[in-house]
């Protein structure tokens, strides 16, 4: 119905639609928290998000905290750190020398031109080697108990008797471990090694040795050299 005013007309007011509200039937399903669960969360430190103070550094970590501080710093230093730099690389260069010396069994005073010297009770050094009484010498410190420079001298003699055979080139400068090297039989080069360690841990290592003892050690250099005596 349309109303008409000062020849204007108007659409009548349409009431409004009323929808009828629908009730859910559909069947509710009540979910509770698993307890256990929870509690099982709470216990891993992954889900802790309490943040702990550090701990306080000990006297030894702040020490080396200082220094390496300190290191970096100087490291930085153009002038002190280029020095620092090449004496590190001078250090290791040497360690990695002497290493390597030790390995073949090199004597360093080699490079001196003095070869190491033991000192021994009597007139002939160890360059004169050829020039020893060997047997003369044995009986004489046999006869006065001295069985650790027997040990020693039945080493030298044993070296000797090397020598003679060109199983070894003796020089004074080398070590005994070159010698066990140079032999070529396996074992020949074995037995010498066992003799060498006994006897280094004799006449180095100031072991006590006694008559019995020395008697033994005689018998294992006779039975190197050769002899069954």
């Amino acid at each position: 119905m349309l109303w008409t005013i000062s020849g204007f007309t108007a659409p009548a007011v349409q009431k409004p639609v009323q929808k009828q509200l629908r009730m859910d039937s559909s069947k509710l399903i009540l979910r509770n928290f698993d307890a256990e669960k929870i509690k099982a969360y709470t216990e891993q430190t992954e889900f802790s998000y309490k943040e702990t103070p550090p701990d306080q550094d000990s006297l030894w970590a702040r020490f080396w905290r200082w220094f390496w501080n300190w290191f970096t710093g100087v490291l930085e230093n153009k002038t002190s750190g280029t020095f620092i730099k090449y004496g590190i690389i001078v250090a290791l260069a040497a360690l990695v020398a002497y290493i390597i010396i030790k390995a073949m069994g090199l004597d360093l005073k080699i490079f001196t031109g003095k070869s190491k010297m033991v000192e021994i009770p009597y007139s002939e050094s160890l360059e004169n080697i050829h020039e020893i009484n060997f047997s003369g010498e044995l009986d004489k410190a046999i006869a006065t108990g001295n069985y650790r420079l027997g040990v020693r001298l039945l080493y030298l003699h044993a070296l000797k008797v090397m020598n003679d055979h060109q199983l070894i080139n003796w020089q004074p400068e080398k070590t005994n471990q070159i010698y066990i090297e140079e032999l070529t039989d396996p074992v020949k080069r074995k037995h010498f090694g066992e003799l060498t360690t006994q006897f280094e841990y004799i006449w180095y290592g100031e072991f006590f040795i006694n008559k019995e003892s020395f008697a033994e050690v005689k018998k294992d250099f006779d039975t190197f050299n050769g002899r069954r005596t």
